[in-house]
């Protein structure tokens, strides 16, 4: 399954992730602003997000002054953060677009380029992501900087079929489970490779005697984040650090030479 089939039917069920999205909206943009100002000065910027989704960052970046473009492959999520957008009278550029490529479109416009919520790691090699990384160098002005945000891997416990729970989000008259289920991909010696497959579950239960589940799939490559800043640097980036802290994941930032 391709990515923008993953994300193009989570579309409608994506806010539910969040116990309270417009919370985490805020929450979410707060945070990448700081590490932004800390990195590379007040003010508002221009940033590219090349993976907005629904738009959680770029709504919330956009809410706080800054002059966000944003991407995604998923057509569906893009027309749903252009719809959020509307409703915020918020001023954003979305269009459907492949993160690998952004450097076609965009050579040297923004301050900053960006992708959160770990959407780097759907690109399944190291060769993969890099290339990303390149076309988000290209993006960025030069003295420009980029952010990515991933799951701490260093963290997570490999191998076998694991359970991920969200919680219970209640929407509309219908209570929702919201789980995941990571089945990681074993080599031929019978040790846990880096990619796992990854299934989103959305349930509903609307007080009627049958639930309904929607369910997503797609897979992830279990980067570690030290990997993630030798490729900042392989793709041309200086001063790069890891962020914690700050924001609910690990942020890899770097800085394109001036």
């Amino acid at each position: 399954m391709t990515t923008n089939e993953f994300y193009d039917p989570m579309a409608p069920f994506y806010h539910l992730i969040h116990g309270d999205w417009e919370a985490s909206i805020a929450r979410q943009a707060t945070a990448l602003d700081q590490i932004a100002t800390e990195r590379w000065g007040l003010g508002a910027k221009s940033i590219l997000d090349v993976t907005c989704g629904i738009g959680t960052q770029a709504l919330g970046l956009a809410a706080l002054g800054h002059r966000v473009t944003a991407s995604d492959l998923s057509g569906t999520a893009v027309e749903r953060a252009k719809a959020e957008a509307v409703k915020r009278g918020l001023d954003i550029d979305f269009s459907v677009a492949d993160m690998t490529r952004v450097h076609e479109t965009y050579q040297n416009w923004f301050d900053i380029v960006m992708s959160a919520d770990n959407a780097v790691t759907h690109l399944l090699s190291e060769e993969a992501i890099l290339g990303a990384l390149k076309s988000f160098y290209q993006a960025a002005k030069p003295g420009g900087g980029c952010m990515v945000s991933m799951r701490d891997y260093d963290a997570v416990e490999r191998g076998g079929v694991q359970f991920k729970p969200y919680g219970v989000r209640d929407h509309d008259g219908v209570r929702w489970s919201v789980y995941q289920v990571w089945d990681w991909r074993a080599k031929e010696n019978g040790e846990s490779d880096d990619i796992y497959d990854f299934s989103m579950y959305f349930t509903g239960d609307d007080g009627g005697a049958e639930l309904k589940t929607h369910v997503m799939r797609s897979a992830f490559y279990a980067l570690r984040p030290a990997r993630m800043m030798a490729l900042f640097e392989e793709a041309g980036f200086v001063d790069i650090a890891r962020v914690d802290d700050v924001f609910f994941q690990p942020v890899i930032v770097g800085t394109k030479k001036s």
